[in-house]
């Protein structure tokens, strides 16, 4: 009787760990599902989890510790530009395989895997729009599409942005984020650093404002060109930005570089930044700067005080 009862309790204290741990299963799948559909965001600096909606709010910077996670393309459009002000340009412009090149797989079908996956056709968006109701000419890269790497297109569609800012006038930014020219069109892509530096030069030639905002990461052929021609260059805060990688540049010189090499910071420190702006502060900062640089109209009425005080220092 008594082993009855033992051998029916010890079973009932089977069933009730093997209940707990199935729950407790059941609990964990539940919140990896929650996780894995959006609802949660965990910083990859702090370890903090922040609901995606207060983080999305907060334009994808951490609230605890201020990392500043990738946004898309489209998504830093709807940051900076005004409602309904957005007109894309040369969306048609579509990349081809010209070398006919091949690494792990053909280049056009890692065009195409690429594109249908993202949705985007190249790694770049360009359009003129506004901000705070001035009027912009603005490129943003995008780091999703293989890196952020400047092919033909990229350069093409960023030197039409800027010819078409030169003509209205307009001031130009580019959000820059790239691991470099894409090896993928050689020297094609080469090519595009100097016909973009070309096309900012006719823009500077026209006495008009051009502003990089330097992303994490900006490298390669895109940092030795159009990242670092800007008439103020802007960094947002821990941003990775350098030519060479850290690796390659520790075994050329032999030597261990400091912990903060090629960060924003680091680059302010020397002068190749002008200054680090805060995502949640960068629209107003674009305002700010591109209200400065608009030129001085002068009205009827300032024409005729400007007469009238000449005239009358002349009779005297």
């Amino acid at each position: 009787m008594a082993n009855n009862e033992e051998s029916r309790g010890l079973k009932s204290l089977f069933d009730w760990f093997a209940n707990r741990r199935k729950s407790g299963s059941t609990s964990l799948e539940r919140q990896e599902r929650e996780i894995a559909d959006g609802l949660w965001h965990k910083c990859s600096k702090c370890g903090v989890l922040a609901y995606t909606k207060d983080l999305k709010a907060n334009q994808m910077v951490c609230v605890e510790c201020g990392h500043h996670n990738r946004v898309d393309s489209d998504e830093r459009i709807r940051q900076l530009i005004d409602h309904n002000t957005w007109k894309p340009l040369d969306e048609h412009l579509r990349p081809t395989d010209p070398l006919e090149f091949r690494d792990r797989k053909l280049y056009s079908d890692r065009l195409r895997e690429t594109q249908d996956k993202i949705g985007l056709i190249d790694a770049v968006n360009t359009g003129l729009g506004q901000i705070n109701g001035l009027p912009i000419a603005l490129g943003v890269m995008d780091f999703r599409f293989m890196g952020g790497s400047m092919g033909s297109v990229v350069g093409e569609k960023l030197t039409r942005m800027i010819e078409q800012a030169t003509q209205r006038r307009y001031p130009v930014a580019i959000i820059c984020t790239s691991g470099g020219a894409r090896m993928q069109e050689g020297m094609l892509s080469l090519m595009q650093m100097a016909k973009i530096s070309a096309a900012l030069q006719r823009h500077k030639d026209a006495r008009l404002l051009y502003i990089p905002v330097l992303t994490n990461p900006t490298t390669g052929g895109v940092t030795a060109s159009f990242a670092m021609l800007g008439d103020i260059i802007l960094a947002e805060p821990k941003a990775t930005i350098g030519f060479a990688g850290r690796r390659v540049i520790e075994q050329t010189l032999r030597e261990k570089l400091p912990e903060n090499f090629q960060t924003a910071e680091d680059l302010l420190l020397h002068g190749f930044v002008d200054d680090i702006v805060p995502r949640t502060q960068l629209k107003n900062t674009l305002a700010q700067l591109i209200a400065l640089h608009q030129p001085v109209l002068t009205t009827p009425h300032m024409v005729l005080w400007e007469t009238m005080s000449l005239t009358s220092t002349a009779a005297e």
